[in-house]
């Protein structure tokens, strides 16, 4: 199988893993990025684009979490509920068939 049909015949596998993958560890990335530079936060580049990519995951973690756990600790938590996203989803892509196979060495 060429390197382009390797990568197209599994499209939606690449895009949901890696995507997922980003953001988890933008979540993380957020999370101690807060710590170093807290008094720069809205001007800071680097800090908008982390909040741009986990903005979405962060949200919704706080609709579900319970509203004593502070805000700090939310992107951690996001991270933790995407890394089980991306259990499931591969799990079911596994199934479905939408997983590459790994080559016998």
């Amino acid at each position: 199988m060429s390197d382009s049909a390797f990568f197209l015949n599994y499209l939606p596998f690449w895009v949901v893993n890696y995507g997922l993958a980003i953001v988890l560890w933008s979540c993380l990335g957020r999370f101690l990025l807060a710590f170093f530079v807290p008094s720069m936060q809205p001007t800071n580049y680097i800090w908008r684009c982390f909040v741009a990519l986990t903005d979405w995951a962060v949200r919704a973690t706080a609709v579900v979490t319970p509203s004593f756990v502070p805000a700090l600790l939310l992107p951690p938590i996001a991270a933790f509920w995407i890394f089980h996203l991306r259990l499931v989803a591969f799990l079911v892509m596994w199934r479905w068939g939408l997983v590459p196979p790994v080559a016998a060495g």
